[in-house]
């Protein structure tokens, strides 16, 4: 026996499987070699373990996996030292969050190869055939109740390997006869296709159909439990101070204290962004219409807590809710004054002009949103950065929202909303005075010298192709208020001019839709002090694939795990971040900085044949590179390169397309970049 395996119990501890049994927990029963605890109930976490003997033993290393994507799991780290006669060790994975950390502490010198510096390690230990190490994880899905053996999604392990370490791990612990080798992406995919029957596979698929819980937005919150069903939210109301369970995910709710959703959503979704940005908890549980726990609590006030791994429920008094309210009531937020001096229309380029030497990239997007909103301030960074490839666009200043309300007097029809007790008092009045101020807004004139200015650039730029009006605001796509989904933005055909009008005024309108208003309202924001720009690109009619994503990894934000996260569905009819009921996308982690740049399916869109992928290799990519570009460029503004030391991360909506070459395959668009808000916190 070498060296290592006599290491010292400071160090860890190295115990031998025992022939008699001890209790274990009831996590999973043992199907193989009957085992004994390793450790002394009560006892300090140890370095190391080479053996799991029961629960406690696991438990005591254990830590949440690096990867939050699939809840409610809890994960040990394995090291098998092939230098070494396969030794292997379940690492302390709170100690010790890389495989790097410990085999540089543990397993290098004293009559053992030395461990390289960290980029050294992680080239030859997760890539090359002659490795010293085969790195993993043991994984405990509290959900499906399923052990999993799994390696890093970028792992070019060979079946072999595979297949060593985990017949390996399988006679070391007390869960072997109940575990199973998860792939963590479709490279990963590829070799445990080779593996033998001995080595039973787990999906990610049949894991995340076997989980009942999903994490989104994390945090606590208290507030009054009321269920509904997603479709009653068209008539009925709901109040800051609610809690609110649904059959389904919503285009997007008023603001509520918390949301649990029985059909799980996408992380990207209109209503977890606004969740996010509210600093409320959301989350989805299945069968949470039925739920015993929340329903023997309906109607009453209750704190929700929506944690990484867990959630809870408990009733309080009316006092801890008002103390509670009354302690996290949003300060006033005070929207950028608007600059009225800036006419004309203006192509993308020159909206935000690039800052001097030493200035600042912030700055410049912040004094661009005076006068032309946030989706138009960011947009106009895209199309002056490499390998971003966006649609030619042009902004209609602030200005013209601004004489359009003030022509036709519609600030002063606010002033008396305003002042009216019952608008104020009643959520089904404001609702009703609101759609008819909208109506109204939607029959009002047109400024005539602007609608000449409008027909000549679209006439001499853009021809006949029907024109996307898009709403950019001072109040979206910016931190502290970022309203995701807020407004509604509408098509307009130039050959047909009142459909470009029409199109405007709607756009217009939906600065004052019901619960846009409730939003202003919570936050404190003066509502005349919303102004609405106006992005204006070619339409896309039928797209072969639309998508959101991410620009970091949203389940990892201590930033060990990086990829880029992107949903996308097939076609242009059904939204990504609002899809009707059942319908799910490609959803995946891309680790486009890692060799090989593997792939990891979360889900896969339900609108098309099993196994087929809304995109192709060649064009996630394409996506992957402007990704990438985007986050370093916007880094000076909101990232490490602006100083902020936080998780960073933009997100982006972007379309394939081929209508500029039809029959050939779709190009990329990148349609809008704003700040990631993050999960929250628990």
């Amino acid at each position: 026996m070498s060296l290592h395996k006599r290491a010292v119990p400071a160090l860890g501890l190295v115990l031998s499987i025992a022939a008699l049994p001890v209790a274990c927990s009831d996590t999973a029963a043992p199907a193989g070699p009957v085992f004994e605890c390793q450790l002394p109930s009560g006892s300090e976490s140890p370095e190391f373990l080479q053996v799991v003997g029961c629960d406690g033993d696991f438990q005591a290393l254990a830590s949440e996996p690096l990867r939050a994507d699939l809840p409610g799991a809890r994960s040990v780290k394995v090291v098998l030292d092939q230098a070494d006669e396969n030794a292997l060790y379940f690492q302390n994975s709170v100690t010790y969050k890389i495989h790097y950390e410990f085999a540089s502490t543990h397993l290098s010198g004293n009559g053992l190869p030395l461990v390289p510096e960290l980029s050294s390690f992680n080239a030859t230990e997760y890539y090359t055939p002659d490795r010293r190490f085969l790195l993993g994880a043991v994984t405990y899905y509290e959900g499906p109740k399923v052990w999993a053996l799994e390696i890093a999604p970028y792992d070019t392990a060979s079946a072999a390997m595979i297949t060593t370490l985990y017949k390996t791990v399988a006679k070391s612990a007390y869960f072997g006869g109940n575990l199973f080798f998860h792939p963590t992406s479709d490279a990963v995919t590829v070799e445990a296709d080779k593996l033998g029957a001995d080595v039973p596979v787990k999906t990610t698929d049949e894991l995340y159909a076997a989980i009942d819980y999903q994490p989104l937005s994390l945090g606590t919150s208290i507030g009054r439990l009321r269920f509904l069903k997603a479709a009653d939210l068209e008539d009925e109301y709901v109040s800051h101070e609610d809690i609110v369970v649904l059959d389904e995910a919503p285009n997007d709710i008023s603001v509520v204290q918390g949301l649990v959703t029985e059909e799980f959503q996408t992380p990207l979704s209109h209503v977890n962004v606004l969740s996010q940005n509210r600093g409320t908890p959301n989350m989805g549980l299945r069968h949470a219409m039925t739920n015993p726990t929340l329903r023997a609590l309906e109607g009453k006030l209750v704190e929700l807590t929506v944690g990484a791994s867990t959630w809870g429920v408990r009733e309080v008094t009316l006092e801890e809710a008002e103390a509670y309210w009354d302690a996290h009531k949003p300060e006033p937020v005070v929207l950028p004054t608007l600059d009225l001096s800036v006419t004309g229309l203006w192509d993308l380029e020159d909206v935000t002009p690039e800052p001097a030497a030493g200035g600042s990239l912030r700055d410049a997007i912040k004094k661009s949103v005076l006068a032309f909103g946030g989706k138009a301030a960011h947009y106009s960074i895209l199309a002056r950065t490499d390998n971003v490839p966006i649609q030619k666009a042009f902004a209609i200043p602030v200005y013209y929202y601004d004489q359009f309300m003030k022509q036709n007097g519609f600030y002063d029809q606010i002033d008396a909303l305003l002042a009216d007790p019952t608008f104020q008092a009643d959520a089904a009045v404001r609702d009703q005075k609101l759609e008819a101020l909208r109506d109204a807004m939607e029959a009002a004139p047109v400024d005539d010298a602007f609608q000449t200015l409008l027909k000549d650039k679209i006439a001499a730029d853009y021809g006949t192709h029907k024109m996307r009006f898009r709403t950019s605001t001072n109040s979206e796509d910016l931190e502290g208020f970022p309203c995701a989904g807020c407004y509604e933005s509408h098509t307009g055909d130039p050959t047909d001019w009142p459909d470009v009008l029409d199109a405007i005024r709607e756009t217009y309108a939906s600065a004052w839709l019901f619960r846009t208003f409730e939003e202003r309202t919570y936050y404190g924001i003066d509502h005349k002090s919303i102004g609405m720009a106006l992005l204006v690109h070619h339409n896309f009619p039928d797209e072969e694939a639309n998508g959101v994503a991410v620009t970091a990894n949203p389940f990892d934000e201590a930033g060990v795990d990086p990829a880029f996260y992107v949903n996308v569905q097939y076609g242009g009819d059904v939204e990504v971040v609002a899809p009707p009921p059942g319908v799910t996308s490609d959803q995946f982690l891309y680790y486009f900085t890692q060799p090989n740049q593997p792939i990891t399916y979360l889900t896969h869109s339900s609108l098309l044949a099993e196994g087929e992928r809304v995109l192709t290799t060649a064009q996630i990519h394409q996506l992957g590179v402007a990704l990438d570009a985007i986050h370093a460029r916007f880094s000076p503004a909101y990232g490490p390169a602006a100083g902020n030391k936080g998780w960073y991360a933009m997100d982006i909506e972007f379309k394939f397309d081929d209508e500029a070459a039809p029959g050939e395959t779709p190009t990329l668009y990148i349609k809008q970049a704003r700040p990631y808000p993050g999960r929250g916190s628990e």
